[in-house]
């Protein structure tokens, strides 16, 4: 059975159930599901708890096995936690998991909590995750992304009896906070469990907030791609500072805006060759968020525009290599703005 993390209180308040399966690649999220869980388990009287973190080939799960099935002298009820950092239990994994989903209906004196990183669609169809889902509770814990997390700051500073001014000024600060955060959620946490012990319960300023949040942003270059593509000017120079801070290498970040561009320029070529702009776009493998962005951004870019920017990023390619051209920037990190910015305003056309 799968569920989405704001429903988990619900759940739980209605009653446990024997397994859950937490997955997922936002640290904090996930923590404070699992605590949510433990804690409602202790006060349905599971007082002892083993832990197993799978590392390695040759993992014993016999051990895991026999955890599962035996009880303490000292306990009627029991947690049981299993960790699989690398998301692939392996064959003996594979089997001794779908064992314990299967051992685990109708036995009300083990609670199962297994925890998993981001998985793929091949993982998630696999037998042992399909049998973890139907044997118990199933929650994918996703990123908290940009769009969404002035809302997520919002709720946090109510949750401790704050909050921003209402309006135009509400938002500029919870915007300028989200900028100081993005992509740190368990440090964005800590910017908010610091305000509270800096300030009183009620209203806090724009300045109160700016002088209290420091800069904790960490970026990708994925998210830049998005950035890119919807247009962001300010905040695509603000994550190439970031990454350029953070040491990422130039021919990464060059890789990401140059498969963009290709991407562009395939499904323009497809597109003049009379396929719709679906089919295109199934064809070149992109969906989700980016498939969105496309779909708006495509009939806002020529032929020309698109050609144009193909050259761009070949030309970048050299200066990321050493390879200086005329009216470019001879550095890297500069060459690599003026592709960013040529790419965004495209979409903004």
């Amino acid at each position: 059975m799968q569920l989405a993390l704001n429903q988990l209180a619900a759940h739980l308040a209605k009653g446990l159930r024997p397994l859950y399966v937490l997955h997922g690649d936002e640290p904090l999220q996930q923590q404070e599901a699992a605590d949510a869980i433990r804690a409602a388990a202790r006060a349905a009287g599971y007082t002892e708890r083993s832990s197993y973190t799978v590392a390695g080939a040759h993992f014993d799960w016999s051990a895991v096995l026999a955890a599962g099935g035996s009880l303490s002298l000292f306990a009627d009820r029991q947690i049981l936690e299993i960790r699989i950092p690398s998301g692939k239990p392996g064959k003996d994994g594979s089997a001794a998991l779908q064992q314990l989903a299967e051992s685990a209906q109708g036995n009300d004196s083990t609670l199962t909590l297994v925890s998993l990183p981001r998985l793929d669609k091949a993982t998630r169809s696999s037998a042992w995750f399909a049998a973890l889902d139907a044997g118990g509770v199933s929650l994918q814990i996703d990123p908290v992304e940009r769009g969404a997390l002035p809302g997520w700051i919002a709720q946090r500073l109510a949750a401790q009896g704050q909050r921003v001014a209402a309006g135009e000024e509400g938002q500029r600060t919870l915007q300028f906070f989200a900028d100081r955060v993005e992509g740190n959620l368990l440090a964005a946490h800590q910017e908010i469990q610091k305000l509270a012990l800096l300030y009183p319960q009620g209203e806090l300023g724009f300045e109160q907030v700016e002088q209290a949040v420091l800069n904790v942003a960490r970026y990708d270059v994925f998210k830049l791609s998005e950035a890119v593509l919807s247009g962001q000017l300010a905040r695509t120079m603000r994550m190439l500072d970031g990454l350029q801070a953070e040491g990422e290498a130039e021919v990464l970040v060059h890789w990401a805006l140059a498969e963009d561009i290709r991407n562009i320029k395939r499904i323009k070529d497809a597109m003049a060759a009379g396929k719709p702009l679906p089919m295109a776009l199934r064809e070149n493998r992109i969906w989700g968020p980016k498939e969105r962005l496309l779909e708006r951004l495509l009939p806002r870019v020529s032929d020309a525009t698109a050609a144009q920017l193909l050259q761009a990023a070949h030309t970048v390619d050299g200066i990321v290599k050493g390879l200086p051209a005329d009216g470019w920037p001879r550095d890297g990190w500069q060459a690599l703005r003026q592709l960013a910015m040529l790419l965004a305003q495209a979409g903004r056309a």
